[in-house]
């Protein structure tokens, strides 16, 4: 929601900088024109320069203070209530008035109606001495503009609350439902099968303890293996993530996957606000590259690290151990699934050496929205 009412504010912003701007270069309006037009190109530039490298200002009540302040100083010096800094004051309300919800942007303009009551009151024309049709209907419009200004843009922004809730929990009973059918699927068929072909190849046994003996040792293994790594990803699909942020439920995963003199594996970091797509995709990848690590890495650290950086999230999997195989097992499709969920949620996958230039680091980035921000 900040995003996208501060790339309002700063479109109308810059509208509202060369009205004025416009306005006090065509005819005079104080003694000190050319002042208060670098004085409000300056600022305007500044405040969206601030804004635009810290986005999260844009929530800042001081910002809002300072910035309803200043405008209604330019205001103020002008000297008229017909000012041509009227427009650039109504911007300042834009960011309040979204963040604050129907009733809060409501009392905002109420209140920015009065200030300007009693400003125009203070440095004149006197508003109550009006003359003309004009002068009435231009103040009526003075007086009004703010409370349409914050009513509106707060009932918008609280639609846009109401429709991004609803789209999230769209999207995490989705999930939820792909889920469940999909471990349904797993666990009624294919695991079935796997073990059905793990019987009938051990009760081969060893028939002339030669090839074939080996060969069928071998299948039986791989089989093992293969069920052990569906066990592992039926438990994955049945477990919730829906309430859970990403770093708990890597601390959870890591506790099903500890071994009695196993490597020591440590979560660290958070992420909030993640939606249920992108935490479900980050948690898979993350819990792929955590498996690998604990079964094949023969690594003696795991370090998991979660953190936001320049717009986007990280999630970073490093081991010591003895790094990825020259050659990939045929049929192994994990790097190939983990690609895909990173590029499901506009991410890339990356993946290099481990701590202590040993083992393998997995490192999942992709984009936060722009409700998202790192916890302090």
């Amino acid at each position: 929601m900040t995003g996208r009412w501060l790339g309002l504010l700063l479109l109308f912003r810059a509208l509202a900088t060369g009205v004025a701007v416009a306005l006090l270069a065509a005819h005079r309006v104080t003694p000190q024109d050319e002042l208060l037009m670098a004085v409000v190109v300056a600022y305007a530039t500044v405040t969206a320069a601030l804004l635009v490298r810290w986005t999260r200002l844009a929530t800042s009540r001081f910002l809002w203070t300072v910035d309803i302040a200043t405008t209604g100083a330019l205001l103020w010096f002008s000297g008229d209530w017909r000012s041509p800094f009227y427009l650039l004051c109504l911007t300042a309300l834009a960011l309040p008035a979204a963040a604050l919800g129907r009733n809060g942007a409501a009392l905002l303009g109420a209140a920015a109606t009065v200030a300007f009551a009693a400003i125009a009151r203070v440095i004149g024309p006197d508003p109550l001495d009006l003359g003309t049709q004009a002068s009435i209907e231009t103040l009526a419009t003075h007086l009004i503009l703010p409370g349409l200004v914050c009513l509106g843009i707060g009932s918008a922004a609280e639609v846009m609350r109401q429709l991004e809730v609803a789209r999230s929990r769209t999207e995490r009973l989705a999930i939820e439902a792909e889920r469940r059918r999909i471990a349904w699927e797993l666990h009624d068929s294919a695991k079935q099968r796997i073990h059905a072909a793990h019987l009938l190849l051990s009760a081969l046994g060893d028939p002339d303890g030669g090839r074939v003996g080996q060969l069928v040792g071998l299948a039986v293994d791989e089989l093992r293996a293969a069920s052990a790594d569906m066990d592992t990803s039926l438990a994955e699909l049945r477990a919730p993530l829906e309430g859970r942020p990403l770093d708990q439920a890597l601390r959870e995963r890591v506790g099903q996957l500890a071994q009695a003199g196993g490597p020591h594996v440590h979560v660290a970091g958070e992420l909030d606000g993640l939606s249920a797509l992108q935490t479900a995709h980050a948690y898979r990848v993350a819990g792929e590259a955590l498996t690998n690590a604990i079964r094949h890495a023969d690594a003696r650290t795991i370090r998991v690290d979660l953190e936001a950086r320049d717009g986007e999230a990280v999630v970073t999997v490093g081991d010591d151990g003895r790094g990825m195989p020259e050659t990939t097992r045929p049929g192994a499709t994990g790097l190939l699934a983990m690609r895909n969920r990173a590029a499901t949620i506009g991410g890339r996958l990356s993946i290099g050496r481990g701590y202590g230039d040993r083992g393998t680091q997995v490192q999942l980035s992709f984009p936060l929205t722009e409700n998202q921000e790192p916890r302090p």
